[in-house]
């Protein structure tokens, strides 16, 4: 199935164009014309959403469900068509796209099925006390509603699972919030078809348009009105720190603040341990080099920092991870800014005395190689730079002197998406003292595992303290990122009958 761009945003059931236009940049295959995103298109999305509201908000779970389900559906019916569009554009691998969309419908039916159970209402009740003394107690009932249109940006490494029905909306409409993305401008092809299934979808189950709307990039007062537009009530955004804390501060600075949960990425330190290292540092350092330039380095839980005890065994985790860099040629990165951003990092460890190559190459265009750095416990501390994330196949080797100062340095972490544990029986001793400041540190705490891969299930959290995330509350991915879009709500002394369906 061949699939050919028409270019226009979907505005509340209706395909729109504006008068000018920018051209798709694809890694291969032929670029297309999109219209520019505009503040009226803005307007028009948002007013329908809020219209949406009065009657989505209140529709019955059976119902969110099914039109989950639908979109799911009309995914899958798009499949050859998505993974074209998609891997022209982003030079992801067909394979990589195919497992992308399975992540993405996964979600959705996911969502589907933890409403029908219902358990994320939180339903609560207290019963009337009337002889209560000195003063009798009304009947009190609580349960979670949501909170009305919600503003989706379009992630740049995630095409379809972090983007246009990923994960942010898939959980704001199960939640029952109308959802107005901004799409990315390194996949505009991928986020319109994906668009076009939500649409088919809304026809399917009879759902009100403006529950949906696309507006496409090309210009940054599109993302500046819609967080600032007084009908959107929460945002869910995946990118980095900059942009990220751009959007976050105009959302606080609204006359009425709404929540900005931005997903900022990490630097995601790994604490590899005596013992483990003693048993396995050769294969620790083959994973890591797997790990660290999985899709080109472009996960936002790419493994970026080894903390490893100076000696033999750290230089046979280091000669490890190299020669497993080294069998890695060239990768194509998501887009041409990516892959400059990715050599810019690269500078700022060039230019830096308290780091040392231990792999460096060279990348142009938008091809990464990979590259490998190590420095000290000292040096890093010293540099707060170093510990800045580069989006790209980069790795920095950390060497302590001790497991205590192992500790100390993990203390001087920002807050991260991720935090691993590489340890063996024996270094129990040494991992208790490490875990409470790791799971202080990051939302995930693994053990002997490497943190690329986020499972979407209900247990997982993605997020994390500042910088990784504005909202250490949340998550970004699982069940329990549909409370970003709910709040809740005590009725007192109500009769049955006036009570919302899901608290009867």
């Amino acid at each position: 199935m061949t699939f050919t761009p028409h270019g226009k945003h979907l505005i509340a059931g209706e395909w729109v164009a504006t008068e000018q236009s920018f051209q798709s940049e694809p890694a291969t295959g032929p670029a297309h014309s999109f219209s520019v995103g505009t503040v009226e298109l803005v307007n028009r999305a948002c007013e329908a959403a809020e219209d949406a509201f009065w009657s989505y908000g209140y529709s019955s779970r059976e119902e969110r469900a099914a039109f989950l389900d639908a979109i799911a559906d009309e995914i899958e019916a798009r499949a050859e068509a998505i993974t074209q569009i998609g891997s022209q554009e982003t030079g992801l691998p067909e394979a990589r796209l195919q497992g992308e969309r399975g992540r993405t419908t996964g979600q959705l039916r996911l969502f589907a099925e933890h409403i029908r159970k219902g358990e994320y209402l939180d339903r609560r009740f207290d019963a009337a006390l009337p002889d209560r003394k000195p003063a009798p107690r009304p009947e009190i009932r609580l349960v979670e509603r949501p909170i009305g249109p919600v503003a989706v940006f379009g992630a740049s490494n995630f095409p379809l699972a972090f983007s246009t029905a990923g994960g942010d909306t898939a959980a704001a409409l199960a939640a029952g919030c109308p959802v107005v993305v901004k799409g990315h401008s390194a996949h505009p092809g991928t986020g319109e078809i994906v668009a076009e299934s939500v649409a088919a979808a809304i026809a399917k189950c009879g759902v009100h348009p403006g529950v949906f709307s696309l507006i496409q990039g090309g210009r940054r007062d599109v993302g500046t009105a819609l967080v600032q537009h007084p009908r959107i009530k929460a945002v869910g955004f995946t990118g980095s720190l900059a942009g990220g804390r751009a959007l976050f501060d105009l959302c606080a600075q609204r006359p009425e603040p709404i929540p900005f949960f931005g997903e900022l990425g990490s630097v995601n330190p790994m604490f590899l341990l005596p013992e483990a290292m003693s048993a396995r540092a050769d294969e620790l350092g083959a994973g890591w080099a797997g790990s660290l330039t999985m899709g080109a380095g472009q996960f936002c839980t790419n493994p970026g920092i080894s903390v490893v005890i100076d000696g033999p065994d750290a230089d046979r985790y280091t000669a490890a991870a190299r020669a497993g860099l080294e069998k890695v040629g060239p990768q194509t990165m998501l887009t041409d800014g990516i892959a400059k951003a990715y050599r810019d990092g690269k500078e700022r460890f060039e230019t830096r005395n308290s780091v040392t190559p231990v792999y460096a190459t060279d990348s142009a265009d938008r091809q990464a190689n990979p590259n490998l750095y190590e420095t000290t416990a000292e040096a890093y501390l010293q540099d707060h730079a170093l510990g800045e994330e580069v989006f790209g196949p980069l790795g920095l080797i950390v060497r302590v002197k001790s497991v205590d100062e192992m500790v100390t340095l993990a203390k001087g972490f920002e807050g991260q998406l991720t935090a691993t544990l590489h340890m063996d029986e024996g270094d129990l001793a040494d991992a208790q003292k490490l875990r409470p400041i790791l799971e202080r540190k990051a939302g995930r705490v693994l053990v002997n595992g490497f943190p690329t891969g986020v499972e979407v299930v209900d247990s997982m959290v993605h997020g994390g303290p500042y910088p990784a995330s504005t909202n250490f509350g949340a998550t970004s991915v699982g069940t329990l990122s549909i409370r970003r879009f709910l709040r809740p709500v005590s009725y007192q002394n109500f009769p049955e009958e006036l009570l919302p369906e899901d608290l009867r």
